[in-house]
């Protein structure tokens, strides 16, 4: 067997390659553990179905050691309310049993539902690492149900803010921050029982890498650990070695801010490759907005995190080492580094936006490892109070799309990607919870962008309200604009919500709003598609006619996208196939241009 060498706290020690693998899958499997814990202990529907949480162990320094599988949106975050707590309390402040909490979006956090739990671990009395968790609670105080208002102008409306503390001293808790939280929210035993889920995910990780360190010791274990980053450093610089060095530029928008609602917002990124380090800089984006579309400083960190990891080793697990080739600029007062107290929480749709221009500056450095535009995601909460009792609820609904086409494979019908990860409801758990009635959810046919790889469809989902009145906090993005298509594909469709009301008047959602629906009103939404990748007249006439058979593709827009000429038994007339797709070509001229955005043109 082969053996490394390495310094461990300055003794030498030889390093089992098979010790390695173990202790790295181990970490991995204690944060699903910490994850699976979480989901199965939580109590609202946005955690125990949505999965809109994030597990990890650190180490004593807040460097990721190990992540759960769950949202890329939480790579850098968590990681940076995790330093954010060490900086006020220091571990050599930290006792065994100890409990830490914050949310705060200007201290590392993202917006205010998401509150951080962290609690240090100890073996053999010494402080080894964190394990830490980031979960969405339903409901923080502010000015809607729920605490996502669209409309907020400041962060002060949103809810509640925690600088972080002590919640918790030797497992003992403390009654009156407790108290404190639960009598500024509307659904304290929402609260009560998912942060005490996000308590019993820590614990279990820190139980789980404690015995890890008993059964190796712990002098081995952390030294493993800083050599699995070293690794993972090494395998990340050597992909992007093999990109060209040079810097990229590319430019998206996001559709308002919430409040001045025909006003499109820029972001803009260049990216620098040098070498194996990749620098971005986000100079160009728009200043801050009045709404509450600003991203904190801390999403900029995750987006490149997640796009690079994407264009690297997707196998090298999620620690510290992946990150350090990536460096980030962030001009102070923009839409994605906000100054106090300018309102965040509707920051998703603007980091969907962010990822879409990191990958729109990669695709210009390393196509064939980039995808087309994804549909993104949009939250929209339905909110209110039972006429029985008067209790608060909120439905937060995490609508996605349809996924980009890939370089090699069509994109992923109605699926979370990039940076959000969360799990589809089941209508049964919605309509047994909430005076909802959901209609259909179905695919809807050619809402994918056309090419040689076809972009992933997204849906038609119809609510009914059946006991009004209720509120709906509407956060979308990509109603004026379309995830664009690669190489020659086109662009998918937009997103389109209309509300139907009862007296047969109908209003289409302008992206971000808040509004009211009464009993029998109904809320249509068609989520986004993927954007296609490469000539669509390269596509397979056989594939087109499958498409069209299945219903992903229209037998119209089989002959105006793809130039294929089906019969009335959906068989491809070859002949003419073939004659009207050289005259497609012809009329269209050769394919010069890298991104089509539909209506915003090519280049």
């Amino acid at each position: 067997m082969m053996l490394n060498t390495i310094e461990a706290r300055g003794d030498s020690m030889t390093v089992d390659p098979i010790t390695l693998e173990v202790i790295r899958n181990r970490l991995d499997v204690v944060a699903a553990e910490m994850e699976g814990t979480l989901i199965r202990s939580a109590f609202s529907v946005v955690l125990k179905e949505g999965a809109d949480c994030s597990c990890a162990l650190f180490t004593v320094d807040g460097d990721t050691m190990a992540q759960s599988v769950a949202l890329p949106q939480h790579l850098g975050v968590l990681a940076a309310t995790v330093k954010s707590l060490l900086r006020a309390f220091p571990r050599e402040m930290m006792e065994d049993g100890d409990v830490y909490i914050m949310n705060d979006p200007y201290d590392g956090g993202t917006h205010l539902p998401d509150i951080t739990a962290l609690t240090p671990v100890f073996s053999s009395g010494r402080c080894v690492a964190m394990a830490a968790s980031m979960a969405h609670h339903s409901d923080l105080g502010g000015m809607a149900i729920g605490s996502l208002p669209p409309d907020a102008t400041e962060l002060f409306q949103e809810g509640i803010v925690l600088p972080p503390i002590k919640l918790a001293s030797k497992g003992i808790f403390d009654k009156q921050i407790f108290g404190l939280l639960l009598k500024n929210v509307r659904m304290p035993s929402f609260l009560e029982a998912d942060l005490g889920a996000q308590i019993a995910s820590i614990r279990t990780g820190a139980a789980r890498f404690g015995e890890i360190c008993q059964e190796f010791g712990e002098d081995q274990v952390l030294a493993y650990i800083d050599e699995l980053m070293d690794r993972s450093e090494a395998l990340t610089r050597a992909r992007i070695a093999e990109i060209p060095d040079g810097s990229y530029t590319f430019t998206d928008y996001i559709d308002n801010d919430g409040i001045v609602l025909d006003k499109r917002v820029k972001i803009q990124a260049t990216l620098t490759i040098k070498g194996s380090d990749i620098h971005v800089d986000f100079a160009g984006t728009d200043p801050q907005v009045a709404g509450a579309a600003n991203a904190a400083f801390s999403h900029a960190a995750c987006v490149a995190y997640y796009c690079v990891r994407c264009i690297t080793d997707p196998s090298l697990p999620n620690n510290a080492g992946c990150f350090r080739p990536i460096s980030v600029s962030l001009p102070e007062g923009t839409l994605v580094n906000p100054r106090h107290p300018a309102p965040v929480n509707a920051r998703t749709m603007t980091v969907c936006r962010m990822t879409d221009v990191i990958f729109g500056c990669l695709a210009q450095a390393a196509p064939e490892r980039v995808r087309a535009s994804s549909s993104g995601m949009q939250g929209v909460s339905f909110s209110g109070r039972r006429a029985s009792n008067g209790r608060a609820y909120v439905y937060l609904e995490l609508f996605c799309g349809g996924m980009g086409a890939r370089p090699t494979k069509d994109g992923v019908d109605y699926i979370e990607t990039d940076i959000t990860n969360m799990m589809n409801a089941p209508t049964e758990a919605v309509e047994l919870e909430y005076p909802l009635r959901i209609h259909s959810m179905l695919l809807k046919t050619d809402s994918g962008g056309a090419g040689l790889h076809r972009g992933g469809l997204g849906m038609c989902k119809i609510f009914e309200v059946v006991e009004g009145p209720l509120e709906v906090t509407h956060r979308g993005d990509r109603h004026f604009s379309r995830p664009w298509g690669l190489k020659g594909g086109k662009p998918a469709m937009p997103w389109s919500s209309v509300i139907k009301r009862t007296d047969g008047s109908e209003h289409k959602v302008p992206a971000r709003e808040r509004f009211t629906l009464r009993t029998g009103d109904i809320l249509v939404s068609d989520t986004a598609g993927g954007g296609g990748y490469g000539d669509p007249l390269s596509r397979s006439a056989a594939r087109v006619a499958h498409d069209v058979a299945e219903a992903q593709v229209s037998a119209d827009a089989a002959r105006a996208d793809y130039g294929v000429v089906l019969d009335a038994t959906l068989q491809v007339d070859a002949g003419a196939t073939e004659a009207l797709r050289a005259q497609m070509a012809a009329e269209r001229g050769p394919i010069t241009w890298t991104f089509d955005r539909g209506e915003d043109g090519r280049d």
